[in-house]
Formats: structure tokens, sequence, C-alpha cells
């Protein structure tokens, strides 16, 4: 297993000892690759809008029980990809996750940019992802808060989205993705 944060390899988790990030665990449903990416592909590409199900319960049965205040917040999608596909990718996927496991979800994250991180380098997705995310509304510090997304390339996008919520308050912010891939 690789860490999800730093890309090591890691025994057990998604997350290993060393990483400083802004959330504290890490969970993952696995690499994207085989029928995972066509599925993925299939939602997010192809208008497969019944996929969020699919996703959802692979994200499902790769969590633990939560506690019941935890609160699921999806990232944010890019407006433009809203447009292209008819739904948000990631809304569909967090609310069918909160209402299987009787969580509340909220909207906490907005992007203040809409750049596409889709064939950007590492270097360039770090840029992207440091000013794209801002808090809207409040956060209670001692809730726990999922924050949700589909593929994790070099952590960017989590990395901030994370950073944004723990730096208006909230101690305990996990992380949840459906897969990971390497950049090419």
């Amino acid at each position: 297993m690789v860490c999800l944060a730093c890309h090591r390899p890691t025994a057990n988790m998604w997350l290993c000892n060393s990483c400083h990030v802004s959330y504290e665990r890490a969970w993952a449903v696995g690499n994207r690759e085989g029928a995972l990416q066509r599925v993925i592909g299939l939602y997010k590409f192809e208008r497969a809008r019944e996929g969020h199900q699919v996703l959802g319960e692979l994200l499902l049965k790769s969590l633990p029980e939560l506690p019941p205040e935890t609160i699921v917040v999806p990232v944010p999608t890019v407006p433009s990809h809203m447009r292209e596909r008819g739904y948000d990718h990631m809304l569909l996927i967090a609310k069918y996750v909160a209402k299987m496991r009787r969580l509340k979800l909220q909207q906490l994250l907005i992007r203040r940019t809409s750049t596409r991180q889709r064939q950007a380098n590492a270097e360039q997705r770090e840029r992207q992802a440091k000013q794209a995310f801002e808090v809207r509304g409040a956060i209670d510090a001692d809730t726990p808060y999922l924050l949700l997304d589909d593929v994790i390339t070099t952590g960017a996008t989590l990395k901030y989205a994370s950073k944004a919520l723990a730096d208006a308050g909230a101690k305990h912010v996990w992380v949840a993705v459906i897969a990971r891939q390497t950049l090419d």
C-alpha cells in the first residue's frame, strides 16, 4: 500500500505515520485500474449518473463505523464540469454515503477558482489547489468532518481542501477517496 499524502510505501493503511497533513485519517477503495477505472470513467465522462450508487457502495465498504456526529463534506466540483456532466458527481456520491450511514451532509467548501487539474503536472496542481478552496458555513471544532473525493493523484486537492476546513477550526478532518492513481 502507498501513503495517500507522500506516496511512500506504508503497511496496512493509506496514511503513513510521518506525514504532516491537515487530515488525521484516510481511506481509499483502491488503485484506479481495471473495473474501478472503468466505473469511474463511465460515471464522470459518459454521464452514467447511476454510477454514484456503485461508487458510494465501494466507499461504504472501505470506511469503518464513524461517529454519528460526523459530517460528510464533498470536495466541490468545478462548475464547468457540472455543466458538462449535468450533475455534481461528488455531491451525488456524498449524499449517498451520508444517507446510507445516517450522517449529516454539508457543502462547506466552495471553489474560489475553476482551474482544471486534468493534464496538469504536479507543480501546477499544487499551485491551483492552494488557492482553490474556501469554507462557507460554521465549523464545530469537535465535530469530525469526512471529506470525500473521487480520485487522488498528487494529493494537492485533499491537502488544501482539508487545510481550509482545519484553518476554519475543524480539529478532526478525515478523507476518503474512491481511487488512487499516479501522475503519468
